[in-house]
C-alpha cells in the first residue's frame, strides 16, 4: 500500500509539474485506480518515446538516402532541382506530396495503386462505420427522447407524491394531537370516576340502587313475568269449565297458591335488590 501511494504521488507530481496536486480521498480504491492509471500512463509514455526514437531514426535514414539519391542525380546524371523546369519541378513536388500522403517510399505506379486501393478501402470502411454510427445516434436520440419524457413523468409523480406526503403528514400530526387530547381527556375522566367511586364508598352508598343493579333487577322482573305467563295460560281452560265446586275449588286453590308463591318470590327479589 505504501509503495503504491509513493508511486501515485510521484506520478501526480510529474503530471502536474509546477501546479499543485488536487486533493483526493486516500483509500484503497482511489489508490488502486490511480496506481493503475499511473502504470498505464508510464507504459504509454515509454511506447511514445520508443516511437519517437524510431521516427527520428527513420528520418535520419530517409535524409541520408535522399542525400545519396541527390548526389547520384547531380553527379551521375547531372540533374538538380535548379536545372529542372517549372512544370517538371511542380510534377516532382506533386509526386513527393502524393507519396507522403499515401505513405509510400517510391513514386512508381506499382507503389501508388496499392496505396490508393488501401486508402479507398479505408474510406469505404469509414463511411460504413459512419452510417452505423448515424443509425446508433438516431436510436440514441429516440431513447433519449423517451427517457426525457419518462423523467418528466417521474418528476411529476415525485412532486405529486411529495404533496400527498405533506398532506398525509399534516393529517397524521393532527391525528396525533387529537390522540393526545383524547388520552388526556380519558385520563381526566378516569381520575374523576375513581374520585367519585371513592366518595361513594366513603358515604357507604348502597350498591343496590346503582344503575347496574337496577338494570339487573329489571331483567329479573321480566324473567319472572315470563314465568307467570305460562301459568296464566294453564288457568285459562279452567275458566270455561262448567261449575264443579269441589274440583274447581281445588284447581283454583292450587293456581292461587302457585300465583302467591310467585308473587312472594317476586316481592322477595324486589326487596332483596
Amino acid at each position: 500500500m505504501c509503495e503504491k501511494i509513493k508511486k501515485v504521488n510521484s506520478w501526480l507530481s510529474a503530471v502536474f509539474a509546477d501546479q499543485p496536486v488536487p486533493q483526493f480521498e486516500v483509500n484503497m480504491r482511489t489508490v488502486d485506480v490511480l496506481y493503475q492509471i499511473a502504470q498505464s500512463s508510464e507504459a504509454r509514455c515509454r511506447d511514445t518515446a520508443l516511437l519517437i526514437e524510431d521516427i527520428k531514426q527513420k528520418t535520419s535514414e530517409y535524409r541520408a538516402e535522399g542525400a545519396h539519391l541527390q548526389d547520384v542525380l547531380v553527379q551521375g546524371v547531372g540533374l538538380s532541382c535548379a536545372s529542372l523546369s517549372k512544370p517538371a519541378a511542380d510534377y516532382l513536388s506533386a509526386l513527393v506530396d502524393n507519396a507522403m500522403v499515401l505513405g509510400v517510399r517510391e513514386t512508381s505506379l506499382g507503389c501508388f495503386m496499392p496505396a490508393v486501393n488501401s486508402l479507398t478501402n479505408e474510406l469505404l470502411e469509414a463511411e460504413k462505420s459512419n452510417r452505423k454510427l448515424e443509425r446508433e445516434l438516431r436510436a440514441l436520440r429516440k431513447r433519449l427522447g423517451a427517457t426525457l419524457v419518462l423523467r418528466s413523468n417521474l418528476q411529476e409523480d415525485i412532486n405529486k407524491t411529495v404533496k400527498c406526503q405533506a398532506v398525509e403528514s399534516a393529517k397524521a400530526e393532527e391525528r396525533l394531537l387529537n390522540m393526545d387530547f383524547v388520552k388526556a381527556k380519558a385520563k381526566e375522566l378516569r381520575v374523576r370516576r375513581e374520585r367519585a367511586e371513592a366518595q361513594l364508598v366513603a358515604r357507604n352508598m348502597d350498591k343496590s340502587i346503582t344503575h347496574q343493579a337496577v338494570v339487573q333487577l329489571s331483567k329479573d322482573v321480566n324473567a319472572l313475568k315470563q314465568e307467570i305467563i305460562p301459568l296464566k295460560k294453564k288457568l285459562e281452560p279452567y275458566m270455561d269449565l262448567s261449575p264443579s265446586p269441589s274440583l274447581a275449588q281445588v284447581k283454583i286453590e292450587e293456581a292461587k297458591r302457585e300465583l302467591a308463591a310467585l308473587d312472594s318470590k317476586l316481592e322477595m327479589n324486589v326487596d332483596f335488590k
